[in-house]
């Protein structure tokens, strides 16, 4: 287990003192457990009242109304004036194989 000396100002230390002593639990163990939740709440998911969700989905339409539709004719020119390269080494040539059939079945939808 790794050691870390941490300087608290009074007031903080003395509001962690108080809520480990409210908990029960030496100020060591209340630390430690308040690091890790913050810690875990970054990968939890946080669930979205359905108002957020309804409004997200707004802008998103939105947005994507705003971008505008490019035209088959437009696509093409777009994609034929695409750099060409060579894949790299590292690729197996089953990947690429599977790769171009995936475009090639982009294209002809």
């Amino acid at each position: 287990m790794s050691e870390l000396m941490l300087q608290l100002p009074e007031s903080l230390y003395a509001q962690l003192e108080s809520l480990a002593q409210s908990e029960g639990v030496p100020l060591n163990q209340y630390i430690l457990y308040s690091l890790t939740r913050q810690v875990a709440s970054a990968y939890t998911v946080q669930v979205l009242p359905p108002e957020a969700v309804a409004q997200q989905r707004s802008d998103f339409e939105t947005f994507m109304q705003s971008l505008g539709r490019a035209t088959d004719a437009q696509v093409e020119e777009f994609l034929a004036q695409r750099e060409m390269v060579e894949p790299e080494p590292e690729l197996l040539p089953e990947a690429v194989t599977k790769l171009r059939q995936k475009v090639a079945e982009q294209m002809a939808s």
